[in-house]
């Protein structure tokens, strides 16, 4: 056996022991053979790394086939190479800043932080299928910085999503972008430890919300912001780290960063796929429990993320194709599917799914 980060995780391996999360509850069992939904749930707890099983199972990679198919279409698409070329100007710029004032200790220029990000929301405004060009971002290095600017892009779209002023959305934007500055202050020795972390470790690791709060708090950041960076960890119903803050105890754009920070981690690409079917993704967050966040928040997010599917083409899991023609909104991991020959509501038939969007 041998302990893989969760990134690197692929579908047929099997875990060699239980996993628990931070509240010591067991999420996944010994023995289980992993499949996409499986590895999501892992980033939706924030599990770093696992232990499997020497051996792997064979798995029906046909989803995979397709998700990378998607993204290949998207990453060939004069918009994505677009975005692309943006894209990577501004988290180099963002990495540059931030490193100055990590290592220099230089003043934090939001607006100089925020000009760069506003550049490529210019060009995801157009864009039908922002999302789906987030998650193919993965070509860093360093994926922290890439992930902060996913996050803050997403609680952009989420801001506007739920009608807020420019002033809110712009407070939104900055407070994701700068949310994990905290792992800047974390050894690499732990966050990218091969085997398992001690108790002390995982400690050390769920301290990034406040590290990255004490970096910050000297600086003219707006409170709500500040606030965002050292609660993006605790959960509406008072499971999270590193205060055990629930309901109405969370301020308004930390609620929206726990969401877009989880989102981002559950449905980014990887070496075996392209970005991962956001039903799966939803599918997850209605199983492992939506109590888990801002009931009002994440409803309005994942329907929004939902409806922008609408009409699009997916591949079922029992081999039929078709075009999403209606939502549940009592299901939302599970809409009205028009194949050739009928009309299949998949909140009536649990055992068909969405396997990738085609």
């Amino acid at each position: 056996m041998k302990r893989i980060g969760t990134s690197d995780l692929v579908p047929g391996m099997v875990t060699a022991e239980d996993v628990y999360n931070y509240n010591n509850q067991l999420i996944i069992p010994k023995g289980l053979v992993l499949d996409d939904k499986t590895i999501a749930k892992l980033d939706y707890y924030s599990i770093l790394s696992i232990r499997i099983e020497d051996k792997k199972v064979e798995v029906n990679n046909d989803a995979q086939v397709y998700a990378k198919s998607y993204s290949e279409k998207i990453k060939e698409s004069p918009e994505f190479v677009r975005f692309k070329a943006e894209f990577d100007e501004d988290v180099d710029n963002f990495k540059a800043v931030i490193n100055d004032v990590v290592l220099k200790g230089s003043p934090l220029d939001v607006d100089q932080l925020m000009n760069h990000t506003l550049n490529i929301l210019d060009i995801g405004a157009t864009t039908p299928n922002l999302l789906d060009m987030l998650h193919c971002m993965r070509e860093y290095d360093d994926a922290t910085y890439t992930h902060c600017m996913n996050v803050a892009l997403i609680c952009n779209v989420m801001a506007r999503w739920l009608k807020m002023d420019e002033e809110s959305i712009k407070t939104a934007t900055t407070a994701g972008l700068l949310h994990d500055i905290g792992k800047t202050q974390i050894p690499d020795s732990i966050i990218k430890k091969p085997a398992k972390l001690t108790p002390e470790e995982y400690t050390i690791i769920k301290r990034h919300p406040q590290a990255g709060y004490e970096l910050l708090k000297k600086s003219s950041l707006d409170p709500e912001i500040l606030n965002a960076v050292l609660m993006h960890h605790e959960r509406f119903d008072g499971t999270g780290y590193p205060l055990g803050l629930k309901g109405n105890q969370l301020p308004t754009f930390a609620r929206m960063v726990s969401i877009a920070d989880v989102y981002d981690a559950m449905t980014s690409a990887r070496v075996y796929r392209g970005p991962l079917c956001p039903f799966k993704t939803i599918e997850v967050f209605e199983d492992e429990g939506l109590q888990k966040y801002d009931p009002h928040f994440i409803m309005s997010f994942l329907e929004n993320v939902v409806n922008t599917y609408l009409l699009n083409s997916v591949q079922l899991s029992n081999g039929d194709k078709g075009t999403i023609v209606y939502i549940n909104k009592d299901k939302l991991s599970s809409p009205t599917i028009r194949t050739e020959n009928d009309f299949i509501d998949l909140s009536k038939h649990s055992e068909i799914k969405i396997e990738a969007i085609i």
